[in-house]
This record gives C-alpha cells, structure tokens and sequence, in this order.
C-alpha cells in the first residue's frame, strides 16, 4: 500500500528543489486499502499526528473495490476530495495498474517485448498517465499536484527485459503525466522498484524520465527519509522522498481503529520555517521570564513590552523599563484573561502573553506564526526543551502530550482549540 500528500508546484527532474518551498511539508502519512470515511477522517483530524493520507484513485490492480459484504469506497468523490483539502488534509492520489512482468503475484502485467526499445510498455504507461489523470480531474485534485505510480516490490532487478520494460513504463508514465500538467511520482520496494530508477539514472542519464517524488517502502520501523546507499544514491529525490516504514499495522486514534501503513515525508525542501518579526525585530526567546520588580531593565523587559504591545495593552515607547505605564499595562492583561492580577508577569502570564492569536490546529509538520506562539507559550509554561523555530517537530508534540496530561486532556500532541484556550488563559496544568 502507499500515501498520499498535496502536491505543489510542477517541477521537472530527479533531484531538483520545489519552485515554491512554501509548499514544502515535513510530516506523517498514513495509508489504507480503502479511503476511510468522513467521519473517520474527521477523528483522526484532531487526534492522529498525520496531516497526509493515501487514496487509491484507480487502476487494474487496486484491491478497494466493491464486493458482496465491501462496499469499497463509494464516498471518494469530488466532495470527499474538497473537504479534506479544506480541512488541511494532505492528499497523495495512488494509480495502481500493470505490474512488472516477473512479478508473479498479479494479472495485469507491463509487456516485456523488448521491440522498439520496449515500445509496448512505453506506451501503455503512457495510457495508464491519461487514465490517471482524467480521474484525478473527476475528483478535482488541482492540476501540478504529484499522481503516484505504485509498482510493487518484489519483483526481480537482474531480469533485463522485466526491469527495463518496467523502466520503459514508468518512463512512459512520467513524461505524459507531465504533458498534461500533473506531476510523476513513483512508490515502490527500495530495493526494487526505486533502486532501478535510480541506478538507470546513474548509468544511463537521460535514458529514461526519472520521477519528480519516490515513495519507497522499506519497513524499518524508522520515521525518517534516509536511504541506505545500497539502493539509492545519497543526492538523489533529495527533499522529494515518502518513506514508508511500517506495513499493515493496525492503529486506533480517537477511538477509531484503521490498518494503516504509516509514512514519513519530506517534500519540497520540507517543512520551512517562517519569517516573523516583532516590534521591530525585538528578541523574545530567553532561557527564563523573570517576574520583574519596579525600575528593572533589559532585554526581557523589552520583550514584555514588545508582547503587551502586540495585545493592545501598552501603548507606551520600548525603552526596556519596567516601570509604572508596564505594570498598569501587565495588570490590564491579567484582569482580561482571567489571571491572577498583581501587575509582574508570572509563568502563567508570560504563557498566555504568547498564546494570544488564532487558534489553528497544529501537528508534526505545521509551520508560521501559530507554530512559533505555540512553541515560546510552551516554553514560558515549563517546556524548557522546546525550540522556537515556527516548525511543528516531533520534539514539540511530544511537550504538547505532556502539557495536554498536565491539563486532564488527552495527550495526543494534537494542537487543538482546547489546547490553545488552556494556554491563552495560562494555564500551566497540575
């Protein structure tokens, strides 16, 4: 089985970097023989740490079809497609179709007729792409977004007329994806499928269209898109990889259980930081926030003012001073957002300084400003570890769990509005 992810901008080689890196993700995917239900999708929205998800969008081989007690996936249609893009779902559509011609578990296989330079198989991967794509237009997927090619694994790589067949379709397959304004990706065995391309590539540049994206399965069990060089060259897809690594696992989240296989990506140069400045680029980030007491300055002062400015409640000149204007300003703060009222700024008001914004849901991957007011709140509540980069790590929902335990809520380092209101009232937990 394999993912899917949003697909940015239309690139055209192996290894090159995203035209927009705003697009870029760094994050969780998770894929399932049958796209799940919208109410599954939605559980899994606020308590799963996927933002990806893997949708069979057709093909000869796909498995997900109806049968007497399956019905399949009626559901996946244009409307499935919008509201999960709207809910910030990232969707990775699957083409599974002829396999590798000595891959001996599947009927629909490529042609290995080597005639013409493996004419045959040029051609019907060239099919398989317009097939491809007039469905993913019946759903709506945007043009530029990246249809994935799944050939599975296990077929054998010193076999010429199998390997170069299945190179000659895949070859087939990216070039007219690309015609009709979509982008080529590619999922199969590491050792496989990807291997070959690459080695192609390697000794025979041009040969063959190489893939905008792999999506590799190699079930380490490691949440990352290293590749063992064995297979595949350092360099190449870098920041253009899906590492699929674990298999037919099942997995509960919110009370709804799936068999998923879980990945890991890393696309478009990944997950990017933002650019935000405040008051003039005035530093925030600190080991510790200190209470303060009359006629105190410094840095951190400076940022307390910087931070009472940003909530309207200071009005006066950043000069670093902890003075009258500043503790009326930290007092009015206090009093409107329920906190204790002494006009020095505690744990608990530094925390909710930083909160203070929209409330958007967070997980792995996330990025921007949000991301950055969650992480300095985080860090003003007790987190010491957290970094403040505007990127949403691994690290970050792991202090986000802890801080959800401290509160009485379920610890899935899912950033939700209950999380939010909880650190915008800063609350610090037990």
């Amino acid at each position: 089985m394999v993912l899917a992810f949003f697909a940015s901008l239309l690139s055209g080689g192996q290894a090159t970097a995203a035209q927009s890196r705003s697009d870029g993700f760094t994050g969780y995917a998770f894929d399932a023989r049958c796209a799940p239900t919208q109410s599954q999708m939605d559980t899994w929205l606020t308590s799963s740490p996927f933002w990806g998800v893997g949708i069979y969008i057709g093909g000869s081989m796909m498995s997900c079809r109806p049968t007497a007690t399956d019905p399949g996936q009626p559901h996946l249609d244009a409307a499935w497609v919008s509201r999960q893009r709207a809910k910030g779902w990232r969707l990775l559509p699957i083409w599974v179709g002829p396999q590798a011609s000595c891959a001996t578990r599947y009927g629909d296989r490529i042609d290995p007729n080597p005639a013409g330079s493996y004419a045959a198989a040029d051609a019907r991967g060239r099919t398989e792409a317009a097939a491809a794509v007039s469905r993913a237009r019946e759903l709506g997927l945007p043009t530029k977004s990246t249809l994935w090619y799944d050939l599975e694994g296990g077929f054998d790589v010193t076999d010429d007329d199998c390997r170069r067949s299945a190179l000659r379709f895949l070859s087939g397959w990216t070039q007219a994806v690309r015609q009709l304004g979509f982008r080529s990706g590619v999922y199969s065995s590491v050792s496989a499928g990807i291997h070959a391309l690459d080695n192609a590539d390697h000794l025979s540049p041009g040969s063959y269209a190489m893939p905008d994206q792999v999506w590799y399965a190699w079930y380490n069990g490691r949440a990352d898109v290293h590749i063992d060089s064995r297979w595949v060259r350092a360099k190449s897809w870098k920041d253009q990889r899906v590492h699929q690594y674990q298999a037919d696992t099942k997995a509960s989240y919110g009370g709804v259980a799936l068999m998923i296989d879980r990945n890991f990506m890393q696309l478009d140069g990944g997950s990017q930081p933002p650019r935000v400045r405040l008051c003039g680029g005035t530093r925030l980030d600190f080991p510790s926030y200190p209470r303060f007491k009359k006629g105190d300055r410094g840095k951190k002062v400076k940022a307390l003012q910087c931070l009472l400015k940003k909530n309207a409640r200071y009005r006066g000149r950043l000069d670093a001073k902890f003075d009258g204007d500043v503790v009326r300003s930290v007092r009015s703060f206090q009093r409107r957002h329920g906190l204790r009222v002494t006009g020095r700024p505690d744990a608990s008001t530094w925390t909710a300084l930083f909160a203070q914004g929209s409330a958007p849901l967070l997980k792995v991957g996330s990025t921007g400003a949000p991301a950055l007011r969650l992480q300095r709140s985080l860090r003003a509540a007790g987190h010491k570890g957290v970094k403040p980069t505007g990127v949403i790590t691994d690290q970050t929902a792991k202090a986000v769990a802890r801080h959800q335990k401290k509160l009485g809520l379920a610890p899935s380092g899912v950033v939700t509005a209950d999380v939010w209101k909880a650190l915008k009232r800063g609350r610090r937990g037990r």
